[in-house]
């Protein structure tokens, strides 16, 4: 009688470290790749935040996104990408795996959990790219804020919230809402005053905030 294969366990794949991953721990802006890096690896965050930048030709700075626990990013190798386009850094102390990309395409052929997993996380990341498209498009760079303060904390996303989340700067929010720090200052300070936000060693986000985005 043949024997039954054992069922995949995408949690357990990602945990540890095994054929072609290893798990590396970064510290608060320890760069995990860079821009112009061989795009050779797939990426998972296990805990911890990372922010992921793009430098023009004429080196201005700008934010793609900022990353939290069970995203992936680094993934432009599954699609052939050469080079990395974005530079990729620790926010804060993290824990990373990395699955080069050989064992990565091999665990996509191979199973189909780890394939749905994948996919349903891209299309939620490309949906949320469309969001802050529209979000930018006609949104107040208040509601900006509160959004991205409210999402730092995972409010609205399939992580739990985190009210007290590792302190951003001002230069950081005023680049990622697309305003300038003065503004950024102002509506911080407006934020704290009606207790949506408290800062004392770490950024604290209430949901309450969710009263900017909804209130017209």
């Amino acid at each position: 009688m043949k024997k039954k294969r054992p069922s995949f366990d995408t949690k357990s794949f990602l945990a540890k470290v095994g054929k072609g991953r290893t798990i590396t721990a970064y510290c608060k802006n320890q760069p995990v790749f860079a821009q112009g890096d061989p795009a050779d690896a797939l990426f998972y965050l296990q805990k911890g935040k990372v922010k992921l930048t793009v430098v023009s030709r004429h080196g201005k700075e700008a934010i793609v996104a900022i990353l939290g626990p069970t995203d992936f990013f680094g993934e432009g190798c599954l699609a052939d990408q050469q080079k990395r386009i974005s530079t990729a850094t620790a926010l804060s102390d993290s824990s990373i795996v990395r699955i080069e990309k050989s064992a990565a395409i091999k665990v996509i052929r191979d199973q189909p959990r780890f394939s749905e997993l994948l996919l349903s996380y891209l299309l939620s990341r490309n949906i949320r790219i469309e969001e802050d498209l529209i979000d930018r498009l006609f949104n107040s760079s208040e509601k900006r804020l509160a959004r991205v303060l409210l999402l730092l904390a995972n409010f609205g996303t399939n992580g739990s919230p985190e009210q007290v989340i590792p302190k951003v700067s001002q230069e950081t929010l005023a680049e990622m809402v697309g305003t300038t720090r003065a503004r950024i200052s102002f509506f911080m300070n407006k934020f704290r005053k009606l207790g949506f936000v408290k800062y004392d060693g770490g950024l604290e986000v209430h949901s309450s905030l969710l009263n900017v985005i909804l209130h017209d």
